[in-house]
């Protein structure tokens, strides 16, 4: 424990964002950076607890008061090894993840938790800045194959340790570059692409193998991936999205979030979007149904294609601004949140459900939405529409957020002949294993949609169980 009263004598200081007025007129990242000296004295805030409980809310188990340490002293070499015992892409989740470790800290009894995401992010890059992350190529080969379907940060991180262990990878992605929902799925203002860039040089330098615009099950077989390699691994995410099922649904100008976003994430990399294509929030009434992170995503992306008014509506009840006592510390709080896009100008409501779909010559104009109650009947919460609770709101965009339901089974499941939990998503036992013996699957799609921390988590323990696999055929 580098300073015992570093949490009595430093006060939390996170880095905050790039003035409001400056960051909604383009895409680049909105966080700011500390200085090292203050990231140095954030990590003696660190109190070392007797039960980290830190550690006990992460997805990913990482060793937040030996990293902590590391960085009190100023030590960014431990730092970033520490790191990677447990996370393969420290880069990624310092930026992108909501931080249950903060969550659990044990200073955020009082609202003031170490900023542990934050000070992942600073490792992060010093590791790169200092020359510590670079390829290390593994020493031995084992001359299995495997082929890694999807190449989300499940993917990635799957890959990654049975490469390190030996195995030949290669990386299937049915898009132009790799990355899954890290590169189109979330903003350039969240995570800028050349991040993943980078950590794709370091792959590529250790012996990782990547096919792009190659769609398992349509553009090749499952029959020849089997063929091919000794395991297949399929981690093709959840992209399954849910449907708005409201009369006029079918009006143009409603679409998936994730249409939304990827080509917005595709126009900023430069790629040609036809006009007749291109979905554009610029001086329009723009509404987002879904209140979760994807929709936030839509509303600073609306407003940064200049939107007339963005307005989220989701149906659930609003959340609490604190705990309940029913969610107490060190449980994940289930209390209202805002996004740096919430802060841009977006007006939320909830407890809204959308009837319909309201139309001019074939284009969305108006969503017909009513106010509902939520009543626990024998301890199942059932959703009541208000009496006279009707209303229209003007919409010449709607953006549907609205969370997704399982994995494509189209094509590569079909290849495979694959077997589904009640939910949709891909069986598997406690090994990762499916119906069929060479194929594994872990991520979103053996767990639904999740969070990045927890693909990679589920990433490093499937590539455990592949590793396992093919090392008992010696």
């Amino acid at each position: 424990m580098g300073n015992p009263k570093g949490f009595l004598q430093v006060q939390r200081k996170a880095a905050g964002y790039r003035p409001l007025n400056e960051r909604i007129y383009d895409f680049g990242e909105i966080e700011q950076t500390l200085n090292e000296q203050d990231r140095r004295d954030q990590a003696s805030r660190c109190m070392d607890c007797g039960v980290p409980f830190c550690q006990w809310g992460c997805p990913v188990l990482n060793n937040m008061p030996e990293w902590q340490e590391a960085i009190f002293r100023g030590d960014w070499k431990q730092a970033i090894d520490l790191l990677h015992v447990t996370n393969n892409f420290p880069e990624f989740t310092g930026r992108i993840c909501p931080a249950p470790c903060e969550t659990a800290c044990t200073l955020n009894i009082q609202g003031e938790p170490v900023t542990i995401r934050e000070n992942e992010a600073a490792a992060a890059e010093k590791g790169f800045e200092m020359g510590f992350i670079d390829a290390k190529p593994p020493e031995i080969r084992t001359g299995r194959k495997v082929a890694v379907i999807g190449s989300g940060p499940a993917g990635l991180a799957c890959g990654d340790l049975l490469n390190k262990w030996g195995h030949n990878v290669t990386v299937f992605e049915k898009d132009d570059a790799i990355g899954g929902l890290l590169r189109y799925g979330i903003p350039d203002f969240k995570l800028n692409k050349k991040v993943i860039d980078r950590r794709l040089e370091i792959l590529l330098g250790e012996g990782m193998a990547f096919r792009t615009n190659t769609h398992v099950g349509y553009d090749v077989t499952g029959s020849a991936l089997l063929k091919e390699f000794d395991a297949v691994c399929l981690t093709i995410g959840a992209l399954k999205h849910r449907l708005l099922t409201a009369e006029g649904a079918d009006l143009k100008g409603i679409h998936p979030a994730m249409e939304f976003l990827t080509q917005q994430n595709k126009y900023n990399q430069g790629r040609h979007i036809p006009d007749d294509e291109r979905i554009l929030a610029t001086g329009k009434h723009v509404v987002v149904i879904g209140g979760g992170d994807t929709g936030s995503d839509c509303v600073g992306t609306s407003i940064r294609q200049g939107a007339k008014s963005v307005m989220q509506i989701e149906i659930l009840p609003k959340p609490p601004e604190t705990r309940n006592p029913n969610n107490p510390w060190p449980f994940w709080a289930n209390v209202l949140r805002y996004s740096s896009s919430h802060e841009e100008g977006c007006e939320r409501r909830w407890s809204l459900s959308t009837r319909r779909c309201l139309g001019e010559n074939g284009q969305v104009k108006q969503l017909e939405v009513v106010e509902v109650d939520w009543v626990n009947t024998n301890g199942k919460m059932q959703m009541i529409e208000k009496p006279q609770a009707a209303r229209l709101i003007g919409a010449d965009l709607v953006l549907l957020a609205m969370g997704f339901v399982h994995c494509m089974h189209e094509g590569i499941g079909q290849e495979f002949g694959l077997e589904y939990d009640q939910r949709g998503n891909i069986k598997v036992d406690r090994n990762f294993q499916t119906n069929h013996p060479k194929v594994f699957a872990g991520g979103d799609a053996a767990i639904g949609a999740s969070l990045v921390v927890r693909a990679i988590f589920q990433g490093r323990n499937l590539a455990k169980s592949v590793d396992n696999f093919l090392r008992k055929g010696e």
